[in-house]
């Protein structure tokens, strides 16, 4: 995320990496757990199937300069594309290293991503392209699409990562929120656009008024759909303003790439509780008092003791 990054306690894979290039190596053969290291893809030793932590030997010879994708075990659910939403396991391990830097097996905590959409490595974005639910799949990942010259934590620079992922969940995110529209009556709060075209809305306002001192969380397209719950996570679009000028100081509308709340993760209250016991498919007007968002602490442009006002669109949930 770009603003909002710091709303989410998010894991190492949410850090974009470097721009590389667009080759691709790719090698659809199956692997045994305990065959050497062999095609460029180090051994699976242990934990081969799916679902289990797996344990990775370590790569010989010289890295591959491409990017490679092995399928170890293919599933049979539908096949990934871009734009949509994403949830896997996943161990991570550099090239020359036993010691695995990140994995969300021992978390039990399964990662939620866009797929294309920016928030991870290149390396994920173009490997799992194409892959299907139920599979994992093994991923060598040269610098130039994972963390490049500049390393991560304790990734060093200019490491070759290698990847065990385990394909959990997919689904496609429609464009926009659809519904009812709610009337929004009241004159002091801002007024959110109802277009369901897949553009930002419109969001203006009230230049006279002052803004309100709790929570606000109305619909402007009310759903059908599920409600949302703390332990959900969705996927969004939204514009987030200053009540005080109505400037944008963020929105996923400018990217074209959603984002994914894990909420139970989200440190910013007010978005927090705005969300929760609201139907997917909806699009809901927040306006986020200071005390419930980032209170006397500015945040780059965003101005301490700052009253914040959003268009959510809840396109769906993992």
């Amino acid at each position: 995320m770009r603003r909002l990054a710091g709303l989410l306690v998010v894991p190492l894979l949410l850090l974009s990496a470097a721009c590389g290039n667009d080759d691709k190596g790719s090698d659809s053969a199956s692997a045994s757990a305990s065959a050497p290291s062999k095609g460029g893809f180090p051994a699976i030793t242990a934990g081969a199937k799916f679902g289990e932590k797996p344990t990775l030997a370590k790569g010989t010879g010289t890295p591959p300069k491409e990017l490679k994708t092995k399928v170890v075990s293919e599933g049979d659910g539908a096949t990934l594309k871009n734009g949509d939403a994403i949830q896997v396991n996943y161990l991570g391990q550099a090239w020359d290293s036993t010691k695995p830097f990140d994995n969300s097996f021992d978390r039990k905590q399964p990662f939620d991503l866009t797929l294309g959409a920016g928030m991870v490595i290149q390396g994920w974005d173009k490997g799992l392209v194409g892959q299907k639910v139920g599979s994992r799949v093994e991923l060598v990942i040269p610098p130039d699409l994972g963390y490049g010259a500049q390393g991560q934590g304790d990734i060093k620079p200019n490491a070759t990562l290698v990847f065990v992922v385990d394909v959990l969940k997919a689904k496609q995110i429609p464009a926009s929120a659809k519904g009812a529209v709610v009337a929004q009556d009241n004159a002091d709060l801002p007024k959110v656009g109802t277009n369901t075209d897949g553009k930002a809305p419109t969001v203006k306002v009230p230049t006279k008024a002052a803004p309100p001192k709790k929570l606000v969380s109305n619909y402007v397209l009310e759903s059908k759909g599920e409600v949302v719950k703390e332990t959900d996570s969705v996927i969004v679009n939204y514009v987030g303003l200053l009540w005080k000028d109505g400037k944008t100081f963020d929105s996923t509308y400018a990217t074209g790439k959603t984002q994914t709340f894990p909420l139970a993760q989200v440190t910013l209250k007010g978005l927090k509780d705005g969300l929760i016991g609201k139907k997917i498919g909806s699009r809901v007007l927040l306006v986020v008092p200071p005390d419930q968002a980032f209170a006397d602490k500015a945040q780059q442009s965003i101005p301490a003791n700052s009253t914040l006002v959003f268009a959510v669109d809840i396109l769906a949930k993992m």
